[in-house]
């Protein structure tokens, strides 16, 4: 998919995508920098107190990148999903 066709899907579409085709073929890498952009998405995105939760708790990061397609944070993480998807275009 182009990156123009990237941006009309909604974010919990490229999250979905983006992390089944992550899954698929074991990019245990492009899956690593998900979890690291969390913490700062989530400040970004005005959640600043669950920031350094996460940063102590890998289980919480786990459970925020499953639910990282919806709200403020899906939001700011939708740039890596775009370059993501439009770097495969198989996915």
């Amino acid at each position: 998919m182009k990156e123009r066709e990237l941006e009309e899907l909604s974010t919990r579409e490229l999250h979905d995508r983006a992390v089944a085709y992550a899954v698929r073929r074991g990019d245990f890498g492009f899956l690593w920098n998900l979890l690291k952009a969390i913490p700062a998405a989530e400040a970004a995105s005005g959640h600043g107190a669950e920031t350094a939760n996460d940063l102590s708790r890998l289980s919480a990061l786990l459970s925020d990148a499953m639910s990282a397609g919806e709200g403020h944070l899906g939001e700011a993480l939708r740039p890596i999903y775009i370059n993501y998807l439009a770097a495969h275009e198989d996915a």
